[in-house]
């Protein structure tokens, strides 16, 4: 049995808009989804700068009949989940056995906006007020279990709450699921829409968010002496895995391979990081030892790097204390896209599997005065070509969880 899956079908939704090579394109380019909240947004008022993906109606991903209550983390795990199948080709009882087909697909908060409307309607109405809807309207399995539903997808099926480890444990659970022979396809991912009043003020009074910048664009700074903060934003990114014979078999191309994986917990506090970094480099370290790789093998690095003074740090030592001094080249997403919590694994596994496709290296915007403490090899200014024989992408949450994913180019006959 392959210990590869390879990603056959990609599927985003961000505040730089939708599809595979949107959010790669976008940092390529040099353009950032972040923005002062209009005055008609929920959040405006409650954080400076925010990342919102464009509205979404429940008409244009789901079959009717509808039901009330969809909370808006479902349509948009729903409108990545309709292009990742889309773009590899796959459809359930035609390309795959419906019964081999898995689906992990993950978020930090679910559907809290519409629970906190009807707790706002319990309180003024009473009892009654609230729709029997609700339940599948919110919990966190729903996207997993919606998107199963949506296309008969009857494998293995389950939903990984690990804060803004969630997307890049998920993809991690699909590569599982694979080498055990649980499935033969597993489409997986992340999901996050934090942008409504309650959640912003948390994050708000916790001192975490970009503020104070005049260019909107500007605010989101990782490993970069001037940043003060995460700019919160929503999006989902959906990928479909498969075992590289299956791909093949069907004529499948693939963007990128996911080779190894590990996980590791700092114990240490139940925000911040350990400062050293040692938990982030025992997770590394895991990741590489799964993938039956050397540092020295690695040549790229998608980091977490959120823009906040401790996380970026902790970080920087971890990919230090692992690669050692040169190390991989380093660019990290959100620095155009913002902090999507609980899909930011997954967008940036997405992203990762692109820049190995296309071999070029995203840089990193913002990114014009390197904090001395944070020094790594960053690619900033303009993209990189390079053909490195693989890649890492790594995802640090709330609670101590590391996450760390190791891709290389597609095995597969045809490449994307």
């Amino acid at each position: 049995m392959t210990r590869r899956a390879v990603i056959t079908g990609i599927g985003t939704v961000t505040g730089l808009g939708r599809g595979a090579t949107t959010v790669h394109d976008a940092q390529c380019a040099g353009r950032s989804a972040v923005v002062r909240p209009p005055a008609d947004h929920p959040v405006h008022g409650v954080v400076e700068f925010a990342a919102p993906a464009a509205p979404m109606r429940a008409r244009d991903v789901m079959r009717p009949p509808i039901e009330p209550c969809l909370d808006r983390f479902l349509l948009l795990a729903l409108a990545a989940a309709a292009d990742a199948m889309r773009d590899a080709g796959l459809e359930a009882g035609v390309d795959a056995d419906p019964e081999r087909i898995g689906c992990v697909v993950s978020t930090g908060g679910g559907g809290l906006e519409t629970y906190e409307e009807h707790a706002v309607r319990r309180r003024e109405r009473g009892r009654s007020a609230i729709s029997p809807f609700l339940a599948p309207g919110i919990l966190t399995n729903m996207a997993a279990a919606r998107i199963a539903l949506k296309y008969g997808l009857r494998g293995p099926s389950t939903s990984i709450t690990t804060a803004c480890a969630a997307g890049a444990q998920s993809v991690a659970e699909g590569l599982r699921l694979l080498r055990e022979g649980a499935a033969d396809v597993v489409v997986c991912g992340g999901v996050d829409t934090p942008l409504h009043p309650t959640v912003a003020a948390t994050f708000f009074n916790a001192k975490v968010t970009a503020h104070g910048f005049d260019d909107p664009a500007a605010a989101s700074r990782p490993f970069d002496r001037d940043r003060n903060g995460f700019v919160l934003a929503e999006g989902a990114a959906v990928l479909v895995l498969e075992r590289p014979e299956h791909a093949d078999a069907r004529g499948a191309a693939g963007w990128a391979d996911v080779v190894g994986w590990a996980s590791s917990t700092d114990a240490f506090h139940v925000t911040a990081p350990r400062p050293d970094g040692s938990g982030a480099a025992a997770c590394l370290r895991r990741a590489l030892a799964d993938a039956g790789i050397a540092p020295g093998d690695v040549g790229h690095l998608n980091a977490h790097g959120t823009g906040t003074k401790v996380g970026d740090l902790a970080e920087a030592r971890a990919v230090r204390a692992v690669f050692g001094g040169a190390g991989p080249a380093v660019s990290a997403t959100k620095s155009v896209l913002g902090h999507t919590l609980g899909a930011g694994g997954a967008i940036e596994a997405a992203v990762t599997a692109v820049t190995l496709a296309r071999g070029l290296l995203p840089p990193t915007r913002n990114l014009t005065s390197v904090d001395p403490e944070c020094e790594l090899d960053h690619v900033v200014g303009a993209p990189r070509p390079a053909a490195p024989d693989f890649a890492v992408s790594t995802s640090f949450a709330f609670g101590g969880h590391n996450l760390g994913l190791v891709l290389a180019p597609a095995s597969t006959r045809r490449r994307r």
